[in-house]
């Protein structure tokens, strides 16, 4: 399944790093950054993940909330929090279902290798539950600005 902009996002719920239950339309009314990375503690999910930790006040004060998802379980996330002091939340995909619904589970190559992996990809969420913008080519180091739009 391919989504776009404009389409509905699709709801789950999975656990967040303390194990408690997040449902993505539970946040209706607000805008959500639902980004998608395919390891805590590596270099470019902490690139992006610590640019998102450095501009939360500004997403907070534009009405977003910043939900991190991996494949991680939820002890590897709170380690992930811990280290570099994450402020938002991060949700535990082990069974994969979101990243089948959203399209992320993908074949990706490395040294000649293929193997199953994460694409990175955010998914800006508008009040209503639809999707307003994809970014697909995700800048770790300046992804806030991405989505600012600037």
């Amino acid at each position: 399944m391919s989504l776009k902009a404009g389409d509905l996002a699709p709801d789950f719920t999975v656990n967040d790093q303390n194990g408690s239950p997040v449902t993505l339309s539970s946040f209706k009314g607000k805008k959500v950054v639902l980004f998608f990375y395919p390891k805590d503690n590596t270099p470019g999910c902490t690139a992006e993940a610590c640019n998102l930790r450095d501009n939360h006040t500004d997403l907070l004060k534009k009405g977003y909330v910043v939900l991190g998802i991996s494949s991680d379980n939820e002890k590897s996330h709170l380690k992930f929090i811990e280290k570099q002091s994450l402020p938002f939340t991060l949700l535990a995909d082990t069974e994969k279902e979101v990243h089948h619904k959203y399209g992320t589970w993908i074949e990706k190559s490395m040294y000649g290798r293929k193997y199953m992996g994460t694409n990175r990809v955010t998914f800006i969420i508008d009040e209503e539950g639809k999707i307003e913008n994809i970014i697909d080519k995700v800048k770790t180091k300046d992804h806030t600005a991405q989505i600012f739009g600037n």
